[in-house]
C-alpha cells in the first residue's frame, strides 16, 4: 500500500493513516525509520482497533531530510531511530514535539522560541550498556529492535570512543574462551575526557566468583585504561533486590571532571550520559538562580546541587537511592543538606498543612527555587499539586518525556504558574529521546 507521512511522533514512528472508512477519518498506521513528507512502499505487521503499524518497503519520495545512515547495525538495533535523518532536522523534530505536547496536553500556546541546544552527534555517550550471552555461542550487543534478542554489534558510533576499545575487548577475551557462565551485562561507563573506564557487570547469582575475576583481570589486561570493575548479582527467588557491589578489580567509582566541577560517581548510580553537555545543561538549569534556599528533587549524586550550592546560601538534596546518596553526601559542599527520600516523602512530612501555601521545613523557610529531574513517568498529578503548594517563586523541571511534562504542566500552570523559558537540550542524538528543560515563575 502506498501511504503518505504526516509527521514523526514521539516514540520515533512516522504517522500516516489508512484510507478514511464509512466514519471519516482513516486509522492511524505507525511505521519506523521514515520522514515526515515522505511516500512510501509500506506492508501491514499489526492491526489493532484503533490503530495500525506498517513496515516501510519502499520510500516512494524521499525527504530532502533523509541521509545515509553510518551504523552497520541501524533499523536492526533498538538503539537509534533517527539515524536516516539529518542532525538539524532530529533537532527540528524533537522541538516540534515538544511545541506540540504543550499544545495537545498542557493546552499551552507557548509562543517564545524555544531554546536549542545541540550536541556533537555521534561518539558522545559516557555509558553504554551490552547484553552478554554464552549459549549457544558467546554475544555482546543490544536488544534487536522491538524485542529481547541480543543483536551482536562490535562498535556503537553513538558512544565514546574509549567505550568502542571496551566493547573489541569484550569480544576479544571472549574469542580466547574465557567468558564465565550466568555473565548477563557489562556495562561501561568512561570518564569526562574519556581516559578511564568504570565497568559493572550483572550476573547470576551461581556465577563462580572466580571466574569472574579471572575474567576481568583478563579484561584488564587487554584493556588498561580499566580503572574498576564492579560485579551486581541479580536477585535470587524471594529476594527483593540484587546484591550488593562485589568489587573484583580496582576502585568502584569513577571521579567525573567537568570544565567546572568534579563528581563522585559510584558503580550502580545514575550520571546523565552526553559527555558533551554536562556543564551545558547544569548552566541552563542554575543560570541567573541565587537565593537563600534551594530545593533540588530527585538530587542524585548532586549534578545540580553542586552547582547551585554556589549561589544559594543553603541547598537541600532530596534523593531515595541508596547507592546514589552516599555521592550525593561526598559531592555536596558543606551548605548543601542530603535528604534520604523520595519526593512524596519528603513534601508530605516536611509541608506545614497549617499554611495556605505550603511551607518546607526548615524554620518554615519557603524556598527561592525547587528543581525537578523526575523519572520519565514524570510527577504525576498529585505529587505535582503538592509541588504547586510549596509555592516557590521558580521552578525549574528537567524532563526526559514530553507528554508526562506536559501533564504535569497543567495543575503548575492552574496554580499560577507560567512558562518563562523552555529548552530543547539534545542529550541523545540519533534516538528519539527528548530532554528538555521548563522554567517556571509565579
Amino acid at each position: 500500500m502506498l501511504l503518505t507521512i504526516e509527521k514523526l511522533t514521539y516514540g520515533g514512528d512516522g504517522l500516516a493513516r489508512l484510507l478514511p472508512d464509512d466514519r471519516g477519518r482513516g486509522k492511524a498506521v505507525f511505521i519506523p525509520f521514515v520522514l515526515a513528507g515522505e511516500k512510501i512502499e509500506a506492508s501491514l505487521t499489526e492491526e489493532k482497533a484503533g490503530f495500525a503499524r506498517a513496515k516501510a518497503e519502499a520510500v516512494i519520495d524521499a525527504s530532502p531530510h533523509r541521509v545515509q545512515p553510518r551504523c552497520p547495525y541501524f533499523a536492526r538495533c533498538g538503539g537509534c531511530h533517527y539515524q536516516h535523518a539529518s542532525y538539524e532536522h532530529q533537532l527540528e523534530i524533537k522541538t516540534d514535539i515538544l511545541r506540540e505536547n504543550f499544545r495537545r496536553i498542557a493546552k499551552l500556546e507557548f509562543k517564545s522560541e524555544i531554546g536549542v541546544h545541540p550536541s556533537p552527534p555521534r561518539n558522545y555517550r559516557n555509558r553504554s550498556r551490552l547484553q552478554i550471552r554464552t549459549q549457544p555461542e558467546f554475544a555482546a550487543g543490544y536488544f534487536k529492535l522491538g524485542g529481547h534478542e541480543v543483536l551482536p554489534v562490535e562498535q556503537c558510533p553513538i558512544s565514546s570512543p574509549l567505550i568502542n576499545r571496551g566493547i573489541a575487548a569484550l569480544w576479544q577475551i571472549s574469542r580466547a574462551g574465557k567468558t564465565p557462565e550466568g555473565l548477563r551485562e557489562a556495562e561501561f561507563f568512561a570518564n569526562a575526557d574519556d581516559k578511564q573506564l568504570l565497568v559493572e557487570l550483572a550476573c547470576t547469582p551461581e556465577t563462580p566468583e572466580s571466574s569472574l575475576k579471572n575474567w576481568a583481570e583478563g579484561l584488564r589486561t587487554v584493556l588498561p585504561e580499566i580503572v574498576g570493575i564492579v560485579a551486581f548479582r541479580e536477585a535470587k527467588p524471594r529476594e527483593k533486590s540484587a546484591s550488593a557491589a562485589e568489587r573484583l578489580f580496582g576502585t568502584d567509582y569513577l571521579t567525573y571532571q567537568t570544565q567546572r566541577f568534579a563528581y563522585r560517581v559510584s558503580a550502580g548510580s545514575f550520571f546523565q550520559t552526553n559527555r558533551n553537555l554536562t556543564d551545558e545543561l547544569v548552566n541552563i538549569v542554575t543560570q541567573e538562580a541565587s537565593g537563600d534556599l534551594a530545593l533540588d528533587l530527585y538530587a542524585g549524586v548532586g549534578l545540580f546541587s553542586t552547582a547551585l550550592a554556589r549561589n544559594f546560601r543553603r541547598v537541600v538534596s532530596v534523593e531515595p537511592s541508596h547507592r546514589a546518596l552516599p555521592d550525593l553526601q561526598y559531592n555536596l559542599p558543606p551548605n548543601g543538606e542530603a535528604v534520604k527520600a523520595t519526593t512524596e516523602q519528603y513534601l508530605s512530612q516536611h509541608s506545614d498543612k497549617g499554611q495556605a501555601a505550603g511551607r518546607i521545613v526548615s524554620g518554615k523557610q519557603k524556598p527561592d527555587l525547587v528543581v525537578v529531574d523526575p523519572p520519565r513517568r514524570g510527577l504525576g498529578e498529585p505529587l505535582a499539586r503538592s509541588l504547586a503548594d510549596v509555592a516557590a517563586a521558580r521552578l525549574i523541571y528537567v524532563s526526559c518525556d514530553p507528554a508526562t511534562l506536559a501533564r504535569d504542566l497543567v495543575p503548575l500552570l492552574t496554580a499560577g504558574y507560567r512558562v518563562e523559558q523552555a529548552h530543547v537540550i539534545d542529550l541523545f542524538p540519533q534516538t528519539y529521546h527528548l530532554e528538555s528543560i521548563v522554567k517556571l515563575v509565579r
